[in-house]
């Protein structure tokens, strides 16, 4: 793996709390993890991303942080962790962690503080207004869940700010000692062994909010400041960022003005996620073309992750409106599989109606296009999602590993589990299964095992450009390029049903001796790409040359 390490990494994500439970008490903790990394390391992962895992109410999935600088007991000890980090490193896998300081816990010590009086040494780490903000019922991050984003607290007598949650009053990042404390909690879980983080809501992290402006500043410089800190601490750890928002603005929460990649690593590629959202839908690529030729330009060294299925809901706000319902049509069209107005709460196999081929098809698009592929946990089985469970949690059910009582997930009895175990229908865990996977050369696990390990034979993939190819196809077909110093590969999925053939001569001057390295079927000789066939939902990865 490159210099850059997180340009070729396979990134997989998971809750502790639903992977693996080790002492039966229905939770899922560290050791149980640590049990499972060979199966982690046999599926091809190379970073380990873990949604938050400090001490928390967990009034919201532990986003809800009481203590920046310790586990959850529920998961373990910092010995615990230290171990995990250890037992990781051995296999080759990273670990990142949730980094979630745009906000606390209402009942964090700090806050508790910060309340109680004026004069505590806490109270300029919030934001608070004297008087009721004229914006108080705007900005809402969960509309529906959510009526305002600033509260009245009767101790203290003031009004507080929170994006979220109004138990999750916002840290004051204008306030020089809260942005040294965030720097404190980087370097404490750095010197433990983490290899960076996941930074959660960074548009709202800089922002220097003033009430009642609903267009507060944002100091893109701290930013700059974080990224200095962490590269200082250890020169190989990253930040890779949640910030969705406009197109244009991208750059510049990876680089400044003058070109520079001074600021985050990574971001997360919403634009690409609708679109491709979009592209699958209507069967037809031109979506996924317009992401790849609008994609704003980056800073060398900074980079994409690309997901299809992420921890929260499928975001659709970057859609139109028309374009949002075509998707809802084929993807949400019931009402409870919908949040928020604005996406998606389903888990991509009964997206695509359990469709085998879909589904491969699916994944093997996403991991073709540039930047570094994110997995969500179950998906390498096609895992299903339980609407009874409220907002998010509908796809946060536990892993389902065997045909055991819950899913060999934990040995407690049903109704102390943290979530319940999907055991109904066709995504139930007496179907969808590790096990029954493992033993099954044919099945989705195996392919998401091949799949992956081409793909690492293939860094050009991730570290070098993409492309689209830009000749007349039939329709359905999307053609792709990645180039770089290892190579070129030629990439075409199929998102319509029929089955076409392709001709791709024009690229035969640059082949030497190419050959399918990941199809959905085996398809012949590749001959001078002049007749290459492709069914309906099909692929084919292409090595067209080969480089040093």
């Amino acid at each position: 793996m490159g210099d850059r390490w997180y340009s070729e990494a396979v990134v997989y994500c998971l809750d502790i709390d639903t992977f693996a439970d080790s002492d039966g008490d229905g939770v899922g903790d560290i050791q149980g993890l640590i049990g499972r990394l060979d199966y982690l390391a046999r599926l091809g992962v190379t970073c380990l991303w873990l949604h938050p895992i400090h001490p928390s109410p967990n009034r919201d999935d532990g986003y809800d942080a009481t203590d920046f600088y310790n586990v959850d007991p529920r998961f373990g000890t910092l010995g615990d962790f230290a171990e995990l980090l250890h037992q990781a490193r051995n296999r080759g896998i990273r670990v990142i962690i949730d980094l979630v300081v745009n906000h606390t816990s209402d009942e964090h010590p700090w806050f508790q503080s910060a309340r109680s009086s004026p004069d505590s040494p806490y109270r300029d780490w919030y934001v608070w207004s004297a008087e009721e903000p004229p914006d108080r019922r705007q900005g809402m991050v969960f509309p529906g869940e959510q009526r305002e984003t600033w509260s009245y607290d009767r101790t203290a007598r003031a009004w507080y700010y929170h994006r979220f949650y109004r138990f999750q009053p916002d840290l004051n990042m204008a306030n020089p000692a809260v942005r040294a404390e965030v720097k404190k909690i980087m370097s404490f879980w750095l010197q433990l062994g983490v290899s960076g983080f996941r930074m959660d809501a960074v548009p709202f992290i800089i922002e220097l909010t003033e009430p009642g402006n609903a267009n507060s500043p944002k100091d893109l410089d701290l930013l700059t400041e974080f990224r200095q800190h962490v590269q200082w601490r250890r020169g190989d750890a990253i930040l890779l960022a949640e910030a969705n928002v406009e197109p244009d603005q991208l750059p510049v929460y990876l680089g400044d003005s003058g070109g520079s990649a001074n600021r985050l690593h990574m971001l997360f590629d919403f634009m690409l996620n609708g679109r491709l959202m979009l592209a699958l839908a209507r069967q037809d690529p031109e979506p996924v073309i317009e992401a790849l030729r609008d994609t704003p330009a980056l800073p060398v060294g900074a980079q994409w992750a690309t997901f299809l299925r992420n921890h929260d809901e499928i975001d659709l706000s970057r859609l139109t409106a028309e374009q949002r319902n075509q998707v809802y049509a084929q993807f949400g069209p019931d009402e409870d599989m919908r949040i928020y107005d604005r996406g998606i709460r389903r888990r991509l196999a009964p997206m695509l109606g359990n469709d085998r081929r879909r589904i491969e098809m699916a994944y093997a698009l996403q991991f073709s296009l540039r930047g570094t592929p994110v997995l969500r946990y179950g998906e390498e089985i096609g895992m299903g999602e339980d609407l009874s469970l409220p907002g998010r949690q509908a796809i946060r059910t536990p892993m389902q590993w065997s045909f055991k009582e819950n899913a060999g997930f934990s040995t407690a009895p049903p109704d102390k589990l943290v979530r319940p175990v999907i055991d109904k229908g066709e995504y139930g865990y007496q179907t969808v299964n590790v096990t029954a996977q493992r033993r099954d050369p044919r099945s989705l696990l195996a392919w998401f095992e091949r799949m992956i390990r081409t793909l690492r034979e293939a860094p050009e993939i991730g570290s070098g450009s993409t492309t689209h190819i830009d000749v007349s196809m039939p329709p359905g077909v999307l053609a792709h390029r990645a180039d770089g110093p290892t190579g070129t590969m030629v990439f075409l999925h199929n998102l319509g049903t029929e089955d076409v053939e392709v001709d791709l001569s024009l690229l035969q001057p640059e082949a030497d001796q190419p050959i399918d390295v990941l199809s959905d079927r085996g398809y012949g000789d590749v001959g001078k790409l002049e007749r290459l066939q492709l069914a309906g939902y099909g692929y084919r990865w292409i090595r067209l040359r080969r480089g040093c």
